[in-house]
C-alpha cells in the first residue's frame, strides 16, 4: 500500500483554525484512506492509499477538512518517494545543527525564475532553493528570520513550512 503525507497549511497555530488530530484523521478515513496518522498538532498527516495519489486528492482532502470543520486549509499532498527525495535533496543538513531552526518550505510549484536576496543581507541565515522546496538555516531562530515577506509572494500556489525535527519524524513513520 502507498504511503503519503499531507501537510496541511496553518492550521492549529496559535488558537487559528484549531483542528482537533483525532477529528482530521476521521477526515482522512473517510475519504478511504488507511493508516492514518497524524504527527504533532500541526497539521501533518502521513496516510495510505490504494494506488498513487490522485491528481485531486489535495483538494479533496481540502473540501472534506472544510465540509468537517469549518476550517478552511491549503493541503500539499505527496507519495513517501517524493517527500524522501526533497528531505535527501537538503544542501544545509552539514550546517544546520539545530533541527527545530532549519526549515524546508514545500512548494506546490516553483516559480520559473526566482529573485533571491543576497547572502550578505541574510546572514547568519542560509537560504537555498531546490527542485520542490526552498531550505533555511536560521540559527537565531524563525522568529528573526531575515529573509523578506517579498521573496515569499514570488510562489503563485501554495507553500508551507516544516521544521526539520519535524519533517524527520514524518520520515520515520513513512519508512516504518
Amino acid at each position: 500500500m502507498p504511503r503519503n503525507v499531507a501537510l496541511l497549511r496553518g492550521i492549529n497555530v496559535g488558537r487559528a483554525k484549531a483542528i482537533p488530530m483525532a477529528q482530521l484523521a476521521s477526515v482522512f478515513e473517510s475519504l478511504g484512506f488507511s493508516d492514518v496518522h497524524t504527527v504533532l498538532r500541526s497539521g501533518n498527516v502521513v496516510f495510505g492509499s490504494s494506488g498513487p495519489l490522485t491528481v485531486d486528492a489535495a483538494a479533496r482532502i481540502e473540501a472534506a477538512v472544510l465540509a468537517s470543520t469549518g476550517v478552511q486549509s491549503s493541503v500539499l499532498t505527496f507519495e513517501s518517494a517524493v517527500f524522501c527525495g526533497v528531505l535527501n535533496a537538503n544542501p544545509l543538513v552539514d550546517i544546520a545543527t539545530d533541527g527545530s531552526q532549519s526549515f524546508v518550505t514545500f512548494v506546490t510549484s516553483m516559480p520559473s525564475s526566482l529573485s533571491l536576496p543576497g547572502a550578505a543581507s541574510l546572514a547568519p541565515e542560509v537560504l537555498a532553493v531546490g527542485p520542490a522546496a526552498v531550505y533555511q538555516w536560521m540559527p537565531e531562530g524563525s522568529l528573526q528570520t531575515r529573509v523578506p515577506r517579498s521573496f515569499w509572494k514570488q510562489f503563485d500556489a501554495p507553500v508551507t513550512a516544516r521544521n526539520w525535527n519535524t519533517v524527520l519524524k514524518l520520515r520515520a513513520i513513512l519508512t516504518s
